[in-house]
């Protein structure tokens, strides 16, 4: 983990498994510069995670606004409701954005993700800062969340064990401007040392 443009990256504490998106990894829309690449760009409903570096914006759950964790939280945090969305039709004005529908007058989309899931996968997660100025169709609603197991992977998102989960949400601070770095290993290792990776 990186904690500020002018740190040094630095490891804190082991190695955590996770599982990717269904289509392996496509370049994203980050901080990154732009890629000199021939590989896949990150579209709409590909079920690719995006590669490339992104800022760690938010974290959502479905623990209430009263628990530890929304106190003591160190990015802002949105407590899942049935009316809180995460918009992935790209014909929407509120593309790629978590957004409470009853504060929204006039519903333009299709399509989104239900941030109160059935299952535990939202049960805590960060947003990850992937296409921050909402460009149509190049991918949408990309979290950090719990897995569904060790094997399943996920439809565009970067997901872990929900202890794991929980550990690195709790972890993160606004402050520390914490990235996610995702890459595939030659790209990593070709864009290392000009991205100051670790």
């Amino acid at each position: 983990m990186k904690t500020s443009t002018n740190a040094k990256w630095r490891a804190v504490g082991d190695a955590i498994p996770v599982t990717l998106g269904r289509g392996g990894l496509a370049w994203g829309l980050g901080l990154h510069p732009a890629p000199v690449h021939d590989g896949t760009t990150k579209r709409e409903g590909d079920g690719c995670a995006p590669a490339g570096v992104f800022a760690l914006t938010a974290l959502f759950g479905t623990a209430g606004p009263e628990s530890q964790l929304a106190q003591s939280a160190g990015l802002p945090y949105r407590c899942a409701t049935g009316d809180l969305k995460c918009v992935d039709d790209p014909g929407s004005r509120h593309y790629n954005q978590i957004v409470d529908q009853t504060e929204i007058a006039d519903i333009d989309w299709a399509s989104c993700e239900d941030m109160l899931r059935p299952d535990t996968r939202y049960a805590i997660g960060a947003v990850v800062g992937h296409n921050p100025e909402h460009r149509p169709g190049a991918g949408s609603c990309i979290f950090l969340h719990v897995w569904q197991d060790a094997t399943t992977p996920t439809a565009g998102c970067t997901a872990a064990a929900q202890a794991d989960m929980t550990a690195v949400c709790t972890w993160l601070d606004a402050a520390a401007r914490p990235l996610l770095a995702q890459l595939p290993q030659a790209e990593y290792a070709r864009y290392r040392k000009a991205w100051a990776l670790p």
